[in-house]
């Protein structure tokens, strides 16, 4: 899959500890933690506005450092959460893989009968990355704690939750 600048996308093994805000690069040359939410939060602020929802985006990496999937809101229904779509995107058991999204993956969701922390659950995806947590503007924000009472790592990037917000200015 191409990368945003036109590479292929591939980095290196992601790194929890690793996160750098400045680079986005781990020790191996390849993209860590920060580099991969960066590209989510950029993903965002492609989505077209909405006074409903929030414009979100989000990156799946393969345990390899390779990414597998993007995906954001809005992309190919008004109803689309970034997860989701990144998801869809997929085939087979995510085991080992990470997800990267700029806002918590949503705990409740209103507009559709599976919420995104379910679905990344379901996914076998065992990390989920994220720079803002969800205010509860819409629904109240339980993403990181279903995904933690299902054994899915969240990690929480707050360096970033600046660029995750700034797509959505026009809703706060």
């Amino acid at each position: 899959m191409d990368g945003m600048d036109g590479t292929d996308g591939a980095g290196g093994a992601n790194d929890a500890g690793g996160a750098n805000d400045a680079g986005g690069m781990d020790d191996a040359g390849g993209m860590d933690d920060a580099g991969w939410l960066r590209l989510a939060c950029e993903l965002a602020a492609l989505c077209p506005p909405s006074r409903t929802a929030f414009s979100v985006g989000a990156v799946i990496v393969g345990e390899d450092g390779r990414e597998l999937a993007r995906g954001r809101s809005r992309e190919g229904d008004p109803h689309d959460h970034a997860e989701e779509a990144a998801l869809a995107k997929t085939s087979g058991d995510l085991a080992g893989a990470t997800v990267y999204s700029s806002l918590e993956p949503c705990g409740r969701r209103a507009s559709r009968p599976r919420t995104c922390a379910e679905l990344i659950i379901a996914s076998g995806a065992r990390r989920v990355v994220f720079a803002w947590r969800e205010p509860s503007l819409f629904v109240e924000g339980t993403g990181a704690e279903v995904l933690a009472a299902a054994g899915v790592e969240p990690v929480e990037l707050p360096e970033l939750a600046d660029l995750a917000r700034e797509p959505n200015a026009h809703l706060l």
